[in-house]
């Protein structure tokens, strides 16, 4: 492996990792400082989120792409923006990162460093939810990626931030935050048995999105672009 690819790996890894300390940790903080109010709980969530997304993807995005998420790195990978080695790496950092992410925001706030979920989230509107969580984000990059790409950490920062208290589910869009969030019974926790659902959803938004990009990219319209 190069020293660019090992650079990318460690990258993706720190990268998902930081990201669920800060969707965790700020739902703990969010939840401990809101006196019981769910809404201001969720708004400390999903600005803390969206602002280190917008840091994270600027800063790690030039090594690695930045993108922290498998059905990203598998949406990359279609549209032969990786290879298939790089595709496999990336998704195992990203679900040992966003373990590692867990564990890390459970130590800085004195919980044990792993535990079972136990919120529920399950049910057709949770799993449109994630469906629709997830087309929108994967919309959004290949959008931005033809004519604003120096916009793309502000507007998946943005995206998510609104994605949070749009749809039924908060927007997990992402199945390695989805099952590193089963291994927390934190505000931003999950129970095992509903991570398939969501996982499923999330990967037939992926599946669809590419159809729909694939028959869009042969169109006239689409070659005329």
């Amino acid at each position: 492996m190069s020293r660019e690819k090992l650079h990318a790996i460690i990258a993706e890894c720190a990268g998902t990792a930081a990201l669920l300390a800060v969707i965790v940790g700020s739902g703990i903080m969010g939840e401990r400082l809101s006196g019981g109010n769910a809404a201001i709980a969720l708004l400390a969530n999903s600005l803390a989120t969206g602002a280190g997304l917008y840091v994270l993807i600027s800063v790690l995005g030039p090594i690695s792409g930045a993108h922290f998420n498998p059905v990203v790195t598998l949406m990359v990978w279609w549209r032969g923006g990786c290879r298939t080695q790089i595709l496999i790496g990336y998704i195992v950092v990203q679900f040992a990162g966003a373990i590692l992410g867990v564990m890390l925001a459970h130590a800085m706030f004195g919980l044990p460093l792993l535990d079972t979920g136990v919120k529920i989230r399950t049910g057709s509107a949770q799993w449109v939810s994630e469906a629709v969580a997830t087309t929108g984000l994967l919309s959004l990059l290949i959008l931005a990626s033809r004519e604003h790409v120096r916009a793309v950490p502000a507007l998946v920062g943005s995206y998510i931030v609104a994605a949070y208290w749009f749809t039924g589910s908060t927007a997990f869009a992402n199945p390695a935050v989805t099952l590193a969030r089963s291994l927390s019974t934190t505000f931003a926790g999950i129970r095992p048995a509903d991570v398939p659902g969501f996982i499923l959803a999330q990967v037939v938004a992926c599946v669809l999105v590419l159809a729909a990009y694939h028959v869009l990219r042969a169109s006239p319209v689409g070659n005329s672009a």
